[in-house]
This record gives C-alpha cells, structure tokens and sequence, in this order.
C-alpha cells in the first residue's frame, strides 16, 4: 500500500479570527458589505473592520432581533449584512426573525455565528448551542456553512459575499490547529476530500474534521484506508462527493460537534436511505446540553474525539463484513 501523505498543522488559531480577517478583506474589495454586531465586537473579532468602515459597522447592542430586521431592512437598498453574535444568540434566540424576515424573504443577509458548539467551554450550556445546524438546515432558502480551520472560514466569509441570499457561517472561539491551505478555493456546497481511502468514509465538519484527520492516521498505521472528506457545507449537501465515496468504501462515519439529532449525520443518513443504503456510525452529541468545562474535556467527555472516531470508523467495518 501506498504510503500516505499526512496531513499537518501549521499552527493554530482561532476561526473566529479567520471571519474577521475575512470580513475586513471582502469589505476592502466590496462596498456593499456591510457589518452589524450585538455588543460583541471583540469577540466577533470585528474591530478592524469597525475601525476601518466606521460608517458601514453598527453596533446594535443586546439587541438581536432588531439586528436581524434591520439586516433584512438593509438588502433591500443593495447592501450585503454581515450580522455578528454568539451562535446561541444567532439563532435560538432570534428563529421567528430570520424564519420571517429573512429565509421567507430571501434577504441577501450573512447571519455569522461565532462561539459555537462545546469548545465555547467554560460559558457552559446556555451559551453552548448544539441544535443550530438543524435549526438553520431547516429553513428554505438557508444556505449552512461549518468550516474547519481559520484559513477556510476567512475563505468561506470572503465567498460568501457572492452568494444571492441568506447564509449562516458558523465557526469558535478556540485556538484551533490551521491545516487547510491559504489558496484553497472555497464553493459552497463543494466538499473537500482530504485523503482518498477504499475500507471506510468518514465525513467530518468543523473542528471535527482536525480530529478525523488523526482518526485517519492511526486507522492507516493499522492499515485501514480512511477516505476522509472535509463536509464545511451542510446546506447544500454535496450528495455527488458523499455517494462516490460510499460506493467504493461501503461503510461510513460522520462527526460534528452538534446533537446527533438534526445535524450532519442525519443529512447524511437521509441521502443514504435514499439513493444508497449503507452502514453509518454517528459521532456526535447524544442528545444532551453541554456543561462548563474546557474545550478539551467537553470533547472528552461528549465523544467527540478522535478516539472515538477512530472507534466508529472500526465498528462500521465490522457491521460492513458481518
């Protein structure tokens, strides 16, 4: 067997970091972008942009559901809103608005959630929302974006300003290790396919996908062949990528640090018992709230590791030969 190129970190830095590096590089080339935040400038690391455009940044304080309606209200004069919150504030908080307002209406708004999922650690589970992926996929029109590291959620900020209509970005707060390339093109609805593999698919999101990697690499020392795909996009699923791969391995297994009810998995799972029935092992939350703790051990402790996807990824081989 051929010896694998692995994968390898170059260094680490938050993705919240990357969607305000973002956001500052598409406002310098676009003049329609524009920014609103929810008294959350700093940890939406939006303050350079705030520094730059201080007459295209308002700052709407605790104030959620305005900022959403005055979002909406903004498209319609050809402006392209960058809103700015927690993830929880960005969607549980404020779902009839962006239900009503904006997915019904088809507003061009880029709903943009930091903090969110476990790794939000020590704010504990009010803050730490896992249901905003299924909140979101669920809405018509919505498109759903995950990504990884810093370097693709600066990309997937700077693409989505193409993009004709509502998206939710969400990324984190932690210092998160940078693998994706700087040049990597982003296209919604586009997975990624990090290492080609025969015995076992394994579809990961978010800082999910830093842990498949190294799921993969100790499958490949043991001589299993890990086809790992990188899904940043929920909504549009990229069914094409996710049925090529479980045509030739036959088995797979997904990650998000979300509940298993609703997210990625059950997108998943749905493609499969429609166009291609086969074994899928789901690592995710089961559904439970979070608690206070450090990103680490809340991912110890919720399985959402790469331990245990590596011990998925050996339980769909084994359902896969029985």
């Amino acid at each position: 067997m051929a010896t694998r190129i692995r994968i390898t970190a170059k260094g680490a830095k938050d993705t919240r970091s990357g969607f305000g590096d973002g956001l500052l590089e598409v406002a310098r080339k676009n003049p329609h972008v524009v920014g609103l935040c929810a008294d959350l400038t700093g940890s939406l690391k939006m303050d350079a942009f705030q520094k730059e455009f201080p007459e295209r940044f308002f700052q709407v304080g605790i104030a959620e559901a305005n900022m959403m309606g005055l979002a909406a209200g903004m498209t319609i004069g050809g402006k392209i809103p960058y809103t700015g919150t927690f993830a929880n504030f960005s969607t549980g908080r404020v779902y009839d608005q962006i239900r009503q307002s904006i997915a019904y209406s088809h507003k061009n708004v880029k709903i943009c959630a930091s903090h969110a999922g476990l790794t939000l650690g020590e704010d504990g589970a009010t803050h730490q929302i896992l249901e905003d992926l299924g909140l979101m996929k669920m809405l018509p029109n919505m498109v759903v974006i995950n990504p990884c590291d810093y370097n693709q959620t600066k990309a997937a900020t700077i693409a989505i300003a193409d993009h004709n209509g509502p998206v939710y970005l969400r990324f984190g707060r932690p210092k998160w290790p940078i693998f994706m390339p700087t040049d990597q093109p982003f296209v919604i609805g586009k997975a990624h396919t990090l290492y080609e593999g025969s015995d076992v698919s394994i579809f990961a999101t978010g800082h999910m996908v830093w842990e498949a990697v190294q799921a993969a690499d100790r499958l490949d020392e043991e001589g299993i062949s890990a086809e790992l795909i990188n899904i940043h996009t929920i909504k549009p699923l990229d069914t094409q990528a996710i049925l090529a791969s479980v045509n030739k391995t036959r088995c797979a297994v997904s990650a998000e640090e979300h509940q298993v009810l609703g997210g990625l998995g059950e997108s998943i799972a749905g493609l499969l018992a429609r166009e291609k029935p086969t074994v899928l092992e789901m690592v995710a939350v089961n559904d439970s709230f979070g608690e206070s703790g450090t990103p680490e051990d809340l991912l110890k402790k919720y399985g959402l590791t790469a331990e245990a996807i590596y011990q998925a990824a050996k339980k769909a081989i084994a359902r896969k030969n029985a």
